[in-house]
C-alpha cells in the first residue's frame, strides 16, 4: 500500500489551466492522445503499475474548492468566470488513462477529449517520479539539507539580481520536497523569487502562478492546420482568448528559426517576450535580440524566460551574457524540486496524436532546437522538416 496521492486539483502547472481555458473555448470537440516517454530508461519495480493505478483512481475524488475558485478569480482576472464554473464541476476520469507494465517497462497512454485530458500530464509525471523513489526505497537528503540547499540557491540568485520562479512540479522528488522548497523560497522578503508554475503551491504560499502555454498548443495546431500555419495560428488563437495577457510565447516547437519567421512585428510587439526551452541559450538570446532590433523594437523592453535544465552555473552564464541587452527571467525546475542527493528522473509525457474527422489519428511531432529532442512519428518528423525547410 503506497499512499502517494495528489492533494489538490490545482496541483498542476499553471499553463495547463490557461490552455484548458482556451481549449474549452476554441476546440471543445477535439480528441487527442498523450504518451509517457521514459527518456532516462528508468527501471520500474514489480507492482508499479498497480500503485500508479491506485494513485490515478484517487484523483477522481479531487474537486475545486470554494477557496481555490476565489483564489483563481482574484489572481487571474484574464481567465473567464464561466471557465472557473466549469473547473468547479470538472473531475478527473481515470478511464482516460491506460497503464501497462511489462517487466520493468512502463507504458502510460491518455486518450480522450482534449479539454478533459489536458490536465493529466503533469500530475501523472509527478506521481510516477514520487512512486519511483518510494518503491525503489531510495533515501533522499534530510529536510534540513533540502531547505539549506534551497536557501543557498535563493541567496546566489539574489546576488545575481535575477528574478526566478519555481517550475519543478513534473519531475519533483515528491510533494513533500516541493513543499519544503516553496516554504524555503518564501521565507525571505528580500528574495528575487517571483512565483511558481504550480497553482496549488502559488495559492498556499501567496505567490503568483506563472505560465502561458506549452509545446502541445503548437503541436495540436500543426496537426489541425498544417506545419506552415502552426506557429502563426497558435499565437493568433492565444491572442483571441487572452487579448494581450499571458504574453510569453514558446518558440522552439518547430525550431526557433522557423518560429521567428512567423513571429512578425505584430506578435513581437504584442507579446511581452519569449521562452527558451532547448538549444544553446546564448545563441537563442542573440537570435531574439536581433529579431527585436530588426523589427524596430528595443530588446530592453522585452524579456526572455529561460527554462531549460537550469542550474546556478547556467543562470550566471546567461545573466552575464544578457546583461544590458534584453530583459531576463528564469524558471528553475528539477534543480529546485529534485536536488536531494538522488539522480533526477528524465521523463516526459507528450501529445502524440490528434483525431481527424474521419477518426484517423494524425501524429504530432516536436522539432526542438536540440536534434536529440525530436519527438514523434519518424515519417511525420521528416515531413515537417521538408515543409519547413529544416536542414540538420
Amino acid at each position: 500500500m503506497h499512499d502517494v496521492r495528489l492533494n489538490s486539483i490545482l496541483d498542476n502547472d499553471f499553463y495547463k489551466i490557461t490552455m484548458q481555458n482556451a481549449v474549452v473555448k476554441l476546440f471543445p470537440g477535439s480528441i487527442v492522445k498523450y504518451e509517457f516517454i521514459n527518456r532516462g530508461k528508468h527501471q520500474f519495480p514489480e507492482g508499479f503499475d498497480v500503485a500508479l493505478r491506485e494513485a490515478v483512481n484517487k484523483m477522481a475524488e479531487l474537486k475545486l474548492t470554494k477557496d481555490e475558485k476565489k483564489f483563481m478569480a482574484r489572481t487571474c482576472p484574464y481567465i473567464d468566470l464561466p471557465y472557473l464554473d466549469f473547473l468547479e464541476g470538472y473531475h478527473y476520469d481515470p478511464s482516460e488513462v491506460k497503464i501497462i507494465q511489462t517487466g520493468s517497462d512502463l507504458c502510460v497512454i491518455v486518450e480522450g477529449l482534449w479539454y478533459r485530458t489536458i490536465l493529466w500530464e503533469v500530475p501523472l509525471l509527478a506521481l510516477i517520479s514520487e512512486l519511483h523513489y518510494e518503491m525503489n526505497h531510495m533515501e533522499r537528503d534530510s529536510n534540513e539539507i533540502v531547505i539549506s540547499k534551497t536557501l543557498e540557491k535563493a541567496d546566489s540568485l539574489k546576488k545575481l539580481g535575477v528574478n526566478f520562479a519555481e517550475f519543478g512540479t513534473r519531475r519533483r522528488h515528491s510533494y513533500k520536497v516541493q513543499n519544503l522548497v516553496m516554504e524555503a523560497l518564501t521565507q525571505k522578503k528580500e528574495s528575487t523569487f517571483i512565483g511558481s508554475s504550480n497553482v496549488h503551491f502559488a495559492m498556499k504560499y501567496g505567490v503568483k502562478p506563472i505560465g502561458t502555454h506549452a509545446h502541445e498548443w503548437f503541436m495540436f495546431h500543426a496537426a489541425e492546420y498544417g506545419f506552415k500555419m502552426a506557429n502563426e495560428l497558435a499565437l493568433e488563437h492565444w491572442v483571441d482568448v487572452y487579448r494581450g495577457d499571458l504574453g510569453v510565447a514558446l518558440s522552439d516547437t518547430y525550431t526557433t528559426d522557423v518560429f521567428f519567421q512567423q513571429f512578425d512585428k505584430k506578435f513581437a510587439k504584442l507579446f511581452d517576450g519569449v521562452r527558451h526551452d532547448s538549444g544553446d541559450p546564448l545563441e537563442f538570446a542573440d537570435k531574439t535580440i536581433a529579431h527585436y532590433v530588426n523589427n524596430g523594437i528595443n530588446p530592453l523592453f522585452k524579456y526572455i524566460i529561460f527554462s531549460d535544465a537550469l542550474n546556478l552555473e547556467k543562470v550566471e552564464e546567461i545573466t552575464n551574457y544578457c546583461s544590458g541587452k534584453i530583459g531576463i527571467s528564469f524558471g528553475i525546475g528539477t534543480n529546485l524540486t529534485n536536488d536531494v542527493g538522488l539522480k533526477p528522473m528524465n521523463i516526459v509525457m507528450k501529445l502524440i496524436g490528434v483525431q481527424a474527422s474521419n477518426k484517423e489519428w494524425i501524429p504530432t511531432v516536436k522539432l526542438s532546437d536540440e536534434h536529440g529532442k525530436y519527438t514523434g512519428d519518424p515519417k511525420m518528423i521528416e515531413l515537417a522538416k521538408e515543409f519547413l525547410r529544416i536542414k540538420d
